[in-house]
């Protein structure tokens, strides 16, 4: 790399600059205060980790996303963190161990090795709630609520959320007692929906034709919320009794978010298994209009601990800051940046008339809430360039020497 590129970044790979920067962090502290209000304990984990512990989902591309290092005081394999959940996973089943529900959230930058996920990019900045220990319906629910709420809190409103169950399919799949080739197989026509090769694969197989009737309308499986798990209980009617607690697990969750006020719109998709790898249960992604990338994405995965030696019930959500920022109708910049008066003043030694007086109008002036900015000594000029110099960096007003000689020493003019 010469000189005239060094400041290129890697691809994928961005910075955020002062007005973006400060969205960012006052996003961060609303959604933050907003687990806290729900009892969220808010946990910070390490960047780097060694592999083993990073990569607990056997079969997904996570290890293709996770960036390696050699650690040099054990020659050990180290990842830098491409997701966050199997930290949280860690911490629950070993850092706290406790007995009772836990709930955790975070927020962190990860690493992608390539460019994947949130909007492409490989440094996504990732906040998310997990619930460990609970395997009820009720522990669902809470967390798709939290989603819900979160957000409502950043002014997204208008929300497509796709909600599933990997259940479903792993119960078909059991009747079905496929060979682990044909169920990849099975799985990837599926994902594609491609009905003429799903139609040719059920018709090589041995099946009853009550299962086939089934495998063969599970694509077919999606749409609106209610009427589509209306539907899936004729379709499915056979699938035994798994089938049927996931669908109740649906239903309950459907009207769940169609109470809730919120304006969201429910699709339904029984053949979209995000994660089937590792998740258990229902599972669920949101998606604004004109966005073909989830927003934010969840579900169950109980039994995500035992890597660690505790396999304990698990669901949550995880979702990008930026792209949350990217899309939210609330101006959190000007929470941060509010509308009030930035003041330039002067550059004193210590030992100078006023130094004092300077100090402590300052210092009120920040207590207020406003910003104070003390003119570097090339700026300190009193020429006409010091105006221009001063709006430039967003003064509105200047603390200039009081030439009456009052006590006070300062006064504020206008800029």
């Amino acid at each position: 790399m010469n000189q005239e590129n060094r400041w290129l970044l890697p691809a994928g790979i961005d910075e955020l600059l002062p007005d973006a920067a400060w969205a960012t962090e006052s996003l961060r502290r609303r959604v933050l205060d907003l687990f806290r209000a729900w009892g969220y304990g808010l946990v910070v984990p390490p960047m780097v980790e060694y592999v083993e512990s990073l990569l607990i989902h056997p079969g997904d591309d996570l290890d293709l996303s996770t960036l390696k290092v050699i650690d040099q005081l054990t020659g050990r394999l180290m990842g830098i963190r491409a997701d966050m959940t199997p930290q949280m996973a860690r911490i629950d089943a070993h850092s706290l161990g406790r007995a009772e529900p836990t709930r955790l959230c975070y927020l962190g930058t990860v690493l992608h090795a390539v460019p994947g996920g949130f909007a492409g990019s490989r440094a996504p900045m990732q906040v998310g709630a997990e619930l460990f220990g609970h395997a009820g319906i009720e522990s669902d629910r809470e967390i798709l609520s939290l989603l819900l709420e979160t957000l409502a809190v950043v002014g997204i409103n208008e929300v497509w959320l796709d909600l599933g169950h990997v259940g479903i399919f792993r119960a078909l799949m059991e009747l079905a007692q496929f060979e682990p080739d044909d169920e990849a197989e099975f799985f990837d026509l599926l994902q594609r929906k491609a009905m003429p090769e799903i139609e040719a694969f059920l018709a090589a197989r041995e099946l009853t034709p009550s299962l086939a009737v089934m495998l063969h309308a599970l694509p077919e499986l999606h749409g609106e919320g209610l009427e589509t798990l209306a539907r899936a209980r004729a379709e499915l009617a056979d699938a035994g009794e798994a089938v049927t607690l996931a669908l109740d697990n649906l239903t309950e969750l459907a009207r769940l978010v169609l109470a809730s006020g919120s304006g969201v719109k429910l699709h339904v998709d029984l053949a979209e298994l995000r994660g089937y790898h590792y998740h258990t249960g229902m599972v669920f992604a949101a998606y604004v209009p004109g966005h073909r990338q989830a927003i934010a994405r969840g579900g169950r995965y109980d039994g995500i601990g035992e890597a660690f030696g505790r396999a304990r019930p698990a669901t949550g959500f995880s979702a990008d800051v930026r792209a949350l920022i990217d899309l939210m109708c609330v101006d959190v910049a000007s929470e941060t940046s509010p509308a009030q008066s930035v003041y330039l003043a002067p550059v004193l030694d210590c030992d100078e008339p006023g130094y004092a007086e300077l100090l402590a109008l300052m210092r009120s002036l920040r207590a207020q809430g406003c910003q104070v900015i003390q003119a570097l000594p090339a700026d300190n000029q009193q020429d006409e360039s010091l105006g221009d110099c001063a709006q430039v960096i967003g003064c509105t007003h200047r603390i200039e020497p009081d030439m009456t000689h009052s006590n006070d020493f300062w006064k504020i003019c206008e800029i």
